[in-house]
This record gives C-alpha cells, structure tokens and sequence, in this order.
C-alpha cells in the first residue's frame, strides 16, 4: 500500500453531478488493478475527518505507456464529493492504496450450452446509480487491451456486455469510454428517458432468457446486487459483486464495512476493505 499527498491534474463534469477527478500518482497507478480502491481525504480539515473510498476507473499512461495517474470517477452526494467537485489542477489530496481484493480471474469458461444458459465466452457486468465506475479498467482487461498491477494484458473472453442503469438519462456517466474500450452498452432508467423503461435487472434477464452471459459481475445498491445473485442462481451462473459499503479506514482496522458471508455451519462476518470488496455472490447472506 502507498500512502502519499497528490496532486490533482483534471476534474471535469461527466454528467449530472458525476465527475472524474485524475490524481498524479505513479506508484499507486502502477500496483493498483481493476476492482480495488483507494482512499482519499481533504488535507487540511476536520470535516470529514476521515477519508472515503473510490473505485479505481482507469489508470493513465504517458506516452512510453508507463502509468503515472489514476482516474476516479464520483457523484456528488456528501460533504466530501462536494469539496472534491470544487478542486482545481494542482489542489492535493491525500491517498492510500490499492486496498482490497480486486475482480478475480476468470476461470476457463463453460461451453455455451444454449437454452439460456449464457455464452460461455461473454462476460455480462451490470452497474447500477455510480457502480459502473470499477468498470472501465476491468473492461479492458477482460478483453485484453491493457495490464494492470505489473502483469501483461491477456485476453480473458471474446465478449464484455454493460448492463446499466440510471434512474434518468442525464445521470448515465462514461457511456462513451465503456463502449470506446470494447464493451457493448445497454441502458435502463427508471423513468424509461434512455434505453430500457425498468430495473437493469430486468434488461438483464431479457438476455439470459436468450443466449446472454456465463459470468456476471455487478456493482451497484444493495438492492440490485441482491437481485442479481437471485438470477444468477435461478439461471445457474457464476456471479461475484463488488459491494459499495461505507468504510471509515480502507485498511481492516476497525471493522466498520463488516458484511455477513458464508461460512461452514452458517455464517461469520468479513471486512469488505480487507476480504473485499468483492465477493462470490453465492456466499454473501443478503
């Protein structure tokens, strides 16, 4: 883990109260990898005291393809996204990172057996609200286009399909970047103001009632990844998720993020920041 002050580079609006924060960070951009996160407090106050965690979106390379900077992706919502929307190029941050377990390897996948069982070379992600923001840099590494942590890009299916819903239109946030990476992106809101009227959900078994994917991966409300494992388990497919629990020091330390996973004999507690934050769906109690 590294622990240092950086400064900020860029921070523009990607949507309705959505924007992406770059921080000069080369150390951090070079172990971090897709599904992990960092911490980030405003230096210099009391309030908030403690930092908060973000999701790795990208990582930056400069021109010999060497990463020097992280993109964050965040919506205003508290006092802390409020005053990281207000920084400008060259303001500084404090930051600790990588922390948690990222997006696991994908295991070789199954033969497409049809009948709604999924393509065994296609890989579904489903984000709900901001839980499309580790999703970026975990596209291109299923398809191959770029490494991350130190490792060599290595192409882990054929397919990446997001699945992605907003409660409007004007909060769908990196649509552009998803489908510049590689992914097919398909939208739902609530209020039906782009693509599918309904839950992202909903979309989604659409698609695995005909031949969709064999690996589902979610970030997004407890709500929804909910629904998303009982899905996975009625159509038998893998499914892990990344949980959004709110942690107060991203290290294991004071067991704040502690959610309910499954155990021999029932069930024990684990520490999102440390165990996680992401999960096989199958053990999480919901």
């Amino acid at each position: 883990m590294f622990q240092c002050t950086t400064n900020v580079l860029a921070n523009r609006q990607l949507a309705k109260s959505t924007f992406l924060i770059r921080l000069e960070a080369p150390a951090l951009a070079r172990a971090i990898c897709p599904g992990q996160f960092l911490m980030l407090r405003v230096p210099g106050t009391t309030d908030p005291l403690l930092g908060r965690p973000f999701a790795l979106y990208d990582t930056v390379r400069d021109d010999h393809g060497e990463p020097i900077a992280i993109d964050v992706v965040y919506l205003v919502v508290g006092k802390m996204t409020k005053l990281l929307a207000e920084m400008r190029p060259g303001d500084r941050l404090e930051t600790w990172g990588p922390l948690g377990i990222g997006f696991p390897p994908l295991p070789n996948p199954p033969p497409s057996t049809g009948g709604g069982q999924g393509d065994g070379d296609h890989v579904g992600l489903v984000a709900g609200g901001i839980g499309q923001t580790p999703f970026l840099a975990y596209i291109r590494d299923l398809l191959g286009t770029q490494g991350y942590g130190g490792k060599p890009a290595r192409r882990q299916c054929q397919k990446v399909s997001l699945f992605y819903g907003v409660r409007a239109a004007e909060l769908a946030a990196g649509v552009d970047d998803f489908r510049a990476a590689g992914a097919e992106v398909q939208l739902a809101s609530d209020d039906g103001s782009v693509g599918f009227h309904g839950f992202v959900t909903q979309l989604l078994e659409q698609q695995i009632s005909q031949v969709g994917p064999s690996h589902l991966v979610g970030c997004g409300p407890e709500p929804m990844l909910h629904a998303l494992a009982e899905l996975a388990k009625k159509y038998k497919l893998q499914c892990h998720v990344s949980l959004e629990t709110p942690m107060a020091c991203g290290v294991g330390i004071c067991f704040s993020c502690v959610t309910k996973i499954c155990v021999e004999g029932g069930w024990d507690y684990r520490r999102v920041c440390v165990d996680g934050p992401v999960f096989d769906a199958a053990n999480v109690v919901w």
